[in-house]
């Protein structure tokens, strides 16, 4: 079954495979603007981007300009890496109307298996340990995969800005997803 882990340097091999399977499209929730893609072939790299996803949830750690702090998670099947998901800990303007709180992105090989809905579904709880009580989520208006990811976890509606459905899923304090 998939979870959620942290980035893990050991799943070179695994992440390699997943990412060359994008063909150079952008992957979201990957957290890779500024590395180049074929700089993360050597293993070297790879355990310094490793380092910076983790370190990017931290408050104190310097981002650039219009990045807030973001918790990155790999979606995972035993060795295998299936996907990335991005929980951004506070909202600015971008975010606010197109980018929301979580990004996420599965593998094409792995795609339409309810992986990315579990990996939604995981990544509630972290974001209300994180202190996020409502959660904004968004998607192309033309990606019905994501549009029923979204709405399988309890994603109502709000409205649609610059080409991206947004949705809010409640969280709350305590307990599941308020629904």
């Amino acid at each position: 079954m998939a979870h959620l882990t942290s980035p893990d340097a050991t799943l070179h091999a695994s992440w390699l495979e997943a990412f060359l399977e994008f063909g150079g499209a952008h992957i979201d929730g990957a957290g890779l603007e500024g590395w180049a893609p074929e700089d993360l072939k050597d293993p070297g790299v790879f355990e310094r981007l490793v380092g910076t996803l983790i370190n990017d949830a931290k408050p104190e750690t310097v981002r650039k300009p219009g990045y807030v702090p973001c918790t990155y998670l790999w979606i995972v099947e035993g060795t295998t890496v299936l996907g990335s998901l991005a929980i951004r800990h506070h909202l600015n303007e971008f975010l606010l109307n197109e980018g929301g709180h979580i990004g996420y992105s599965v593998r094409p090989s792995a795609r339409r298996r309810g992986h990315a809905a579990k990996a939604l579904a995981d990544a509630l709880p972290v974001a209300r340990a994180l202190g996020i009580e409502r959660v904004l989520l968004t998607c192309d208006e033309d990606n019905s995969g994501s549009r029923a990811t979204i709405e399988k976890n309890g994603g109502r509606y709000e409205d649609t800005r610059n080409g991206k459905r947004r949705y809010w899923i409640g969280v709350g304090k305590t307990g599941g997803p308020a629904r």
